[in-house]
């Protein structure tokens, strides 16, 4: 298993590590899950041994998460795959390539770990994003409920 400090990258006043997740919840339920109980920010599989957890910190301060779950996705490709859930960065902090760097955070591990396929159920406001940070959409865009519309998106790593 891999450890925070196994994986743990400074950059101008940002880190990127492994983190609990516990520790995820505060971003994920104001980004997410706002108005929701917090108790709705723990996901299926955060437990597992094989869960990644991504914290990235400004000056000290957890800014932005992303959870890597172990999961096929064999609509896409029947390779070893990681679906992203969770991700999500503090309002003040969006728009300013945050997102981007958690992403290639992410896909450094995994490579690392021979693993083949990154893929998300990516929220429909989150496309243009996606597809910035080299994601390809599979199939049509369907609902998730109490969470809104999402598409499959997904990248081959190499």
């Amino acid at each position: 298993m891999l450890h925070s400090i196994d994986f743990m990258i400074t950059q101008n006043n940002l880190v990127f590590k492994l983190i609990s997740p516990k520790e995820t919840y505060p971003v994920r339920h104001a980004i997410l899950r706002a108005g929701k109980p917090l108790s709705s920010c723990k996901f299926d599989g955060d437990d597992l041994k094989t869960t990644l957890h991504i914290g990235a910190y400004q000056n000290g301060n957890l800014v932005g998460v992303a959870t890597l779950l172990e999961a096929k996705n064999s609509a896409i490709l029947d390779v070893n795959a990681y679906q992203l859930r969770g991700m999500a960065i503090h309002q003040d902090q969006q728009g300013k390539g945050l997102g981007k760097k958690i992403i290639n955070y992410a896909e450094t591990i995994l490579q690392e770990k021979h693993v083949l396929l990154l893929w998300m159920n990516a929220r429909e406001s989150a496309i243009p994003f996606y597809t910035n940070c080299g994601y390809t959409k599979s199939g049509r865009i369907f609902d998730i409920e109490k969470v809104g519309p999402h598409v499959v998106m997904f990248k081959k790593l190499k």
